[in-house]
């Protein structure tokens, strides 16, 4: 079979969006598939969400549709080679995640938030059990009174990993729906 050494992919595409298919199509290489078929992500998305999630979804190169011809033909050969290439235009995107991600002085920052919660209970399961960053987002998204194709739609992922969040965020409140975690979210401050 043929395969091409690097797979030009745009963040809007139609049926599926771009970082969901560059998820799968990694998903779908195997430790056989040698050499890798690099992905470029194409797109007018300068959006911070976008561009960290197609990165976590395998993309090797970012670059920005109005680059110039000698710039893209720069791009596919630097990704070609097993390099990345990302676009100056997001590149402070990722220096600035890379500078929140490595603590100063190589000390370990743990970030937490003390929540006063209306009943005792509330806080010991928020404190036994804390959400991830995203499943904060989500359940604030949920207290909004998004559905989940809304909340996929605005954070940049499939309907079905926004069910696994929501599956975790119920779970780690010990509510039995939507409507008892976003009560449960207010009471204890945990969104706004």
């Amino acid at each position: 079979t043929t395969k091409p050494d690097v797979a030009i992919v745009d963040i809007g595409l139609p049926d599926i969006d771009g970082v969901e298919l560059t998820r799968r199509f990694r998903q779908s290489q195997t430790p056989t598939d040698q050499p890798y078929t690099k992905v470029l992500i194409l797109t007018l998305q300068d959006n911070e969400d976008v561009v960290l999630a197609a990165f976590a979804a395998g993309a090797d190169s970012y670059c920005m549709k109005d680059v110039s011809l000698d710039q893209l033909v720069e791009a596919l050969r630097i990704t070609q080679e097993g390099n990345s290439w990302i676009d100056p235009a997001i590149a402070r995107i990722v220096l600035r995640q890379t500078r929140e991600i490595v603590p100063p002085d190589n000390e370990t920052v743990e970030k937490t938030v003390t929540i006063s919660a209306a009943e005792p209970e509330y806080n010991q399961i928020i404190e036994a059990y804390p959400l991830t960053e995203r499943e904060l987002e989500v359940l604030q998204l949920i207290v909004d009174g998004c559905s989940n194709a809304v909340i996929a739609e605005k954070l940049f992922i499939t309907v079905g990993t926004v069910k696994t969040h929501v599956r975790n965020i119920l779970n780690k409140l010990c509510a039995d729906d939507r409507t008892q975690a976003a009560v449960r979210a207010l009471r204890s401050g945990l969104v706004g």
